[in-house]
């Protein structure tokens, strides 16, 4: 299949693009489009055929559900039931934005988007390209990243490229997402709002609005309701391993690694944060990759994919990420991480 990669203006998208790309999804093809939070593959929400494509392109498990990206409420209300208080809170609160809303579903919802569950994640996306695509194709998309599955997340174009080329007709590049790590996933079903995928939108944020919120804790035989929550995802090719604990120490550990590694002949790859790069910069790994600040956790979750994506284009053996506090956007990016690892944790 041959892919056409179209640059777009991520603020001013030109309506001729979004009118083709527009045209391909009422048509049941697939497009890779940017949001915020990471790249998305998209499909007409209402098609069953055409997202079943999406699980097949990815090599996604079938009990793994899609997320709907609607551009307005209207759209959202024919497709949830039991629109309640809680999610008019939160609408009003955070979309457009990195919040997705998981409600009992509508019959006009295919199975194959909800994983055969009776309840959908719905989201509005902040950004520009994203909103105009689903207003002009007239349906909802659904949309998980537009990566092959299990892989760091796709947060620029060229991600997108790299990984499915060759696989759908039509990408939108409209450069980097500017969040970086996917949105938070609340679940509105049960009596209290329960966070079942950290993200964008923090657990402290959601309160404010909320009052209780609680977060899931899934066991490994528990269906998935929302994606992340079940298979090893964001997945460099490398073996991760996250160390958790007093800077000092972390940065013994990894100096310490390094050395072993080396002796092994195993090229090694540091994740680090701003404040903790000079001294590992001396240790001479083969990638020294800064998040950003320990003080601006915004720019660990913008650049954490690219990170983990730098390393496979590096073909690095071993990578040593370092944890942050799992406060605030904390928590989503810590979550990324034990994913990535395979729960490969050193507590130091």
């Amino acid at each position: 299949m041959e892919t056409k990669r179209i640059y777009i203006d991520s603020q001013a998208p030109e309506p001729e693009i979004i009118e083709e790309a527009a045209k391909l999804i009422r048509e049941g093809q697939l497009v890779a489009f940017p949001t915020e939070t990471v790249y998305g593959l998209g499909a007409n929400a209402l098609n069953a055929e055409a997202c079943a494509e999406i699980f097949k392109v990815k090599g996604r498990p079938q009990d793994n559900p899609l997320i709907v990206h609607v551009s307005n409420l209207e759209m959202v209300k024919s497709l949830v039931v039991g629109w309640n208080e809680q999610a008019e809170r939160c609408a009003r609160a955070f979309w457009p934005g990195p919040l997705t809303l998981v409600l009992p579903k509508t019959a006009i919802i295919p199975d194959a988007v909800s994983a055969g569950l009776s309840s959908v994640g719905i989201r509005m996306p902040n950004h520009p390209v994203a909103l105009s695509l689903i207003e002009k194709a007239g349906v909802p998309i659904a949309a998980p990243s537009a990566n092959l599955s299990g892989k760091p997340s796709p947060t620029n174009g060229i991600h997108v490229w790299k990984d499915l080329r060759g696989r759908i007709p039509y990408i939108l590049d409209g450069g980097a997402c500017n969040v970086g790590v996917e949105s938070t996933v609340l679940d509105l079903t049960g009596e209290i709002p329960c966070i079942l995928r950290p993200g964008g939108i923090t657990k402290e944020r959601l309160e404010k609005i909320l009052g209780e919120v609680a977060v899931d804790h899934p066991s490994e035989n528990q269906l998935p309701k929302a994606p992340g929550m079940k298979y090893r995802h964001y997945a460099p090719k490398g073996e991760l391993y996250l160390l958790i604990g007093e800077r000092e120490k972390i940065l013994a550990r990894m100096t310490d690694e390094i050395h072993k590694a080396h002796a092994r002949l195993k090229k090694v790859g540091i994740l680090c944060t701003l404040e903790s790069a000079s001294s590992l910069h001396s240790q001479l790994p083969e990638l020294l990759f800064v998040l950003g600040s320990e003080e601006r956790p915004e720019e660990v979750a913008a650049s954490l994919y690219e990170g983990l994506r730098l390393c496979d284009e590096q073909s690095i053996d071993i990578i040593l990420a370092e944890g942050v506090a799992k406060n605030g956007l904390g928590f989503a990016i810590m979550n990324r991480l034990e994913k990535a690892s395979g729960q490969k944790i050193w507590y130091v």
